[in-house]
């Protein structure tokens, strides 16, 4: 589910608590959490409602200037039920403690090991792991695009996979590209 960042900063400050959303079928369930940008949000209800049921402190609940707004915003999927999503932060992206955690005894580095290896072996491309990790270290800040081409590949599925050493805590995120976490470094240090 995604959530626009002037709406993320609101449901971090608590001035905004929902969203509505029009799907075929429910995306999220009470319990989800999501990481964002402002942290972890968690789902805590979801309910399907009519659109014509919206009111003004509906739309304001969502961060939306009123129900019209939040109908013609509604509207732009023309089918599908609306589910209103209640939502709350629920504390700090653990990943960024990962990823600061550069104190690896031989157990995380085996545990480390062992998920690139995995990562490796089933990627039907092959091996990508160590290259990407090291293409990551030797040009932080350089556009995920131009990374892909220098490794002779497409940029989502590059993204992807640089999404994934990212749950591992080993790379961050950048305005523009990415670089290597304090964990990745002291991976990569052997």
């Amino acid at each position: 589910m995604l959530l626009r960042r002037p709406v993320l900063d609101a449901i971090a400050a608590g001035r905004v608590t929902r969203a509505y959303r029009r799907w075929d079928r429910a995306r999220v369930k009470p319990g989800t959490r999501l990481r964002t940008v402002v942290g972890v949000l968690e789902v805590t209800a979801v309910r399907t409602v009519a659109a014509a049921s919206l009111t003004d402190a509906d739309a304001a609940a969502a961060g939306v200037a009123d129900a019209a707004a939040l109908r013609r915003e509604l509207a732009k999927r023309p089918t599908g039920e609306v589910f209103r999503i209640d939502l709350r932060p629920a504390g700090e992206d653990p990943r960024i403690a990962l990823r600061a955690d550069d104190d690896l005894d031989d157990d995380a580095r085996a545990a480390l090991d062992a998920r690139l290896a995995r990562m490796d072996t089933t990627s039907s491309y092959g091996p990508w792991t160590a290259a990407t990790l090291a293409l990551i270290a030797e040009n932080p800040e350089v556009r995920a695009p131009d990374l892909a081409q220098r490794m002779g590949r497409e940029t989502q599925p590059f993204k992807r996979d640089v999404r994934k050493l990212k749950e591992l805590g080993l790379t961050e995120s950048l305005p523009v590209g990415y670089r290597l976490s304090p964990r990745g470094r002291a991976y990569l240090r052997n």
